[in-house]
């Protein structure tokens, strides 16, 4: 993968550097210091006519038999060296100008202390210089650790879009890291791009790399996270990094029923709870039908909610709990609920209770008044009216009590009946015939 890389930004450093005093440490030698004053200006006029090749050597004296001559022999040597590598078409001379470059800022941290400002330029030219040498990748790699070392982070987007790159090219050219390693490798730079957007920096490009690259590297699929990552966090339940790794790739890569994700699940929403941790966690009870488990969960979650919408979410599912828990009215409290915050669950909600009344038959029968026994379904009847639900209005007529049951009981259709039971609805009496 090639990358495209904005230099201003990066190498504002450099050109800051040159804005510095230019206070010469001449020799005291008369020979040696009219040597260095040509030498220095022979490598400089070079530079500014862009004759980098040329500029090498009077710039490769200096470095050498006067290195304490002014710190712009390293701000500019970087530039002539880098520059001289790409002009030439010696593969052997490009590859000492590459390594020139390195070099240069070794002698320029043994003579200055200033690496904090430069080390990222370092790092930098290290990835454009070695990105395509399998050999070197390892030296590019290790520019870009002490970057981490000396400055705890990055102050470059680009420089992290980099990083991601080069520690692929160390994976996918020497086999550098097994699967688990690149993967930690990559959250580890995910970090500092985090630190970096909480900078004001823009880290969309350096992700979309690090996903390009993922899907490229084929690293992650359900079978990783369980048998890998699972694994590993079966070992160590108190890990609570990997049960965040896990909790995320399986939901980015829809691994949502293997138990590494359930296991995950549990320790970050117990750690560290949202509505959407929550919410999922009492979903698995409620699939792996652990209502006493799944109750105080979505209690949670209701809590955790930050609006009517989700409030009414986690009230339907609610509902489905005390519904298959056998508390019908508790139930049915919670689907109005939800009715009541978001209109657009008012469908399910009443298609639930519907059901519920359809099957309180045996909870609700007296057996003294079939009109009464069979109020329910009319109740049911109503409910499934108000979800817009012709089949089931259908199927609940059909239970209605007959013309014939009514007159047996001195009751007419037009009547209103209480239904009784925990229904407890007055209801107008109807035939299914």
């Amino acid at each position: 993968m090639k990358l495209k890389f904005v230099l201003t930004g990066i190498v504002a450093f450099m050109v800051a550097g040159l804005a510095q005093a230019q206070v010469f440490n001449w020799p005291s030698d008369a020979e040696l210091e009219a040597k260095a004053r040509e030498y220095n200006a022979a490598y400089v006029d070079y530079m500014n006519s862009e004759q980098f090749v040329e500029a090498t050597k009077p710039l490769n004296w200096l470095l050498v038999n006067v290195p304490d001559l002014n710190e712009s022999l390293y701000i500019n040597g970087v530039k002539v060296y880098h520059s001289a590598a790409a002009a030439t078409t010696d593969d052997a001379k490009k590859s000492i100008y590459k390594d020139s470059v390195l070099t240069v800022y070794d002698l320029r941290k043994d003579k200055y202390d200033n690496e904090p400002k430069w080390v990222e330029n370092m790092a930098y030219y290290a990835y454009l210089n070695y990105k395509d040498d399998k050999a070197k990748i390892p030296v590019a790699i290790e520019a870009f650790e002490r970057v981490i070392e000396v400055n705890g982070n990055f102050a470059s987007a680009q420089l992290l879009q980099a990083y991601y790159d080069i520690v692929y090219r160390n994976y996918a050219y020497n086999k550098a890291y097994s699967k688990e390693e690149i993967v930690n490798k990559y959250d580890e730079i995910s970090a500092f791009v985090e630190k970096a957007e909480a900078d004001g920096l823009n880290g969309s490009v350096a992700y979309n790399t690090r996903d390009q690259l993922i899907v490229a590297m084929e690293l992650i699929d359900c079978d990783f996270i369980e048998n890998t990552l699972g694994t590993k966090l079966k070992a160590d339940m108190t890990n609570e990094a990997l049960a965040n790794q896990i909790f995320k790739y399986s939901v980015q890569y829809k691994c949502l029923s293997t138990e590494a994700f359930t296991m995950a699940l549990e320790i970050v929403d117990s750690k560290n709870p949202t509505f959407a941790t929550s919410q999922v966690r009492g979903m698995k009870y409620i699939q792996s039908r652990e209502y006493d488990k799944a109750l105080p969960i979505l209690e949670k979650a209701l809590t955790l909610a930050e609006n009517d919408k989700q409030r009414a979410e986690v009230q339907m599912d609610l509902a489905k709990v005390h519904a298959q828990s056998g508390k019908k009215s508790a139930a049915r409290s919670a689907a109005l609920e939800a009715a009541k915050l978001d209109p657009e669950k008012s469908k399910d909600a009443w298609t639930m209770i519907a059901q519920l009344y359809m099957s309180s038959s045996n909870d609700c029968r007296g057996g003294e008044s079939r009109a009464k026994d069979y109020s329910i379904y009319i109740a049911a009847y109503n409910a499934y009216q108000k979800a817009g639900d012709s089949s089931g209005m259908a199927q609940a007529k059909s239970r209605f009590p007959s013309k014939e049951e009514l007159f047996t009981e001195g009751k007419q259709a037009g009547e209103s009946i209480n239904t009784g039971c925990w229904i407890g609805e007055t209801v107008t009496l109807a035939t299914r015939d």
